[in-house]
């Protein structure tokens, strides 16, 4: 490992949309950077989801600070789409990113920060962890109890109907994704689908506009997570352009909440079991921080943080659900978190004098 190179003002932790977001303002205020992204291309993540995955959210709520998305409006980008404009837009602006440089480690030091990548150590003054509010798939411990030959996939390795074999299919989740997959696979099998909880669902498009003109133009958006209406909406997901009608419309056959697995069959709350050939796992992510060694900032599993600003001073998250409105981690409204926590970035390193001239 490489000796520390002299310190950066900032390092960016991640190279998604919330990584970017913060370097756009980063560069603008002519901070001396780098962002440190773990994949070997930028949208990596976007690139392996499924291949039909499209945004719910239309081009004009997709841009990220100083560029549009290129798309027209009204229209719902693929993941391809998104993982070309993160691509573009670094280039766009000359952002400093260096790829497969995965952070193993986050310590503070008398001067500001030391982190640390299979390859080198890198040092800083300040730092923003922008590594997205999930980065573990989950899949529920009794996955262990099914036999080898049932193949199962997290949503997460998902690709396509093709990566599983012929016949029927379960899925078990009942998010977006849960029933985005489930619909899919609806079209080429006979598919179940397996929640634990009803989530109350929104249509795409509502009175002849989409679904976000609504949010955006009645303030919903904006509601705080501190807010009453923000605490209520933050404890529960929301299904958005999918419904439980649609889904049993197309053939998806609901179970209730699955209990237990053992060799080829599964046995579900409600005392009924099935035989399975194929699961996928669509029961989300989990937080993943043991990197970070810095004491306070993390506590039981979540980031203690006011909009992103946490306790110890230079270090902030960005992306995070819930950061400070509804929108905090979705890719057209990130910008807003993105700016705060860029201006009391350079407020702090403007008040020590911490920050080195740009050539």
């Amino acid at each position: 490992m490489t000796a520390p190179v002299e310190p950066y003002d900032v390092v960016v932790v991640g190279g998604g949309q919330a990584g970017l977001a913060a370097a756009w303002h980063l560069r603008r205020q002519g901070m001396r950077f780098v962002v440190l992204e773990a994949a070997e291309q930028l949208g990596h993540t976007w690139d392996r989801r499924w291949e039909s995955l499209r945004l719910f959210t239309p081009a004009e709520h997709d841009a990220l600070p100083g560029r549009p998305f290129p798309a027209p409006t009204g229209t719902y980008p693929g993941k391809e789409a998104v993982a070309e404009y993160l691509r573009g837009y670094a280039t766009a602006f000359d952002l400093p990113v260096e790829l497969n440089a995965r952070v193993t480690g986050l310590q503070r030091t008398d001067s500001g920060f030391r982190l640390s990548t299979a390859e080198r150590t890198y040092t800083a003054r300040q730092v923003i962890v922008a590594t997205g509010p999930f980065q573990t798939p989950f899949v529920p411990p009794l996955a262990a109890g099914l036999d080898g030959s049932v193949i199962q996939l997290h949503s997460g390795e998902y690709r396509s109907p093709a990566a599983l074999s012929d016949g029927a299919a379960l899925v078990v989740g009942g998010g977006n994704s849960g029933f985005q997959i489930a619909l899919e696979l609806a079209g080429t099998r006979p598919v179940e689908l397996s929640i634990g909880s009803t989530y109350p669902a929104l249509p795409q498009r509502l009175l002849g506009r989409d679904l976000f003109w609504w949010l955006t133009r009645l303030g919903l958006m904006r509601v705080t997570a501190d807010s009453r209406l923000g605490r209520r909406l933050q404890t529960r997901e929301t299904l958005i352009g999918s419904s439980r009608r649609g889904l049993q419309r197309a053939g998806v056959r609901f179970r209730p909440r699955l209990v237990d697995a053992a060799g080829r069959t599964v046995r579900f709350a409600d005392g009924t079991s099935r035989e399975v050939g194929a699961v996928v796992w669509a029961t989300g992510y989990r937080s993943d921080y043991t990197w970070i060694d810095v004491p306070g900032v993390v506590r039981d599993g979540r980031v203690v943080h006011a909009r992103g600003v946490t306790e110890v001073p230079g270090l902030y998250f960005l992306g995070l659900s819930w950061q400070h409105t509804r929108g905090s981690a979705l890719l057209g409204f990130v910008a807003d978190d993105a700016a705060h926590v860029a201006a009391h970035l350079v407020r702090t390193a403007g008040a020590t004098g911490a920050l080195t001239p740009q050539p």
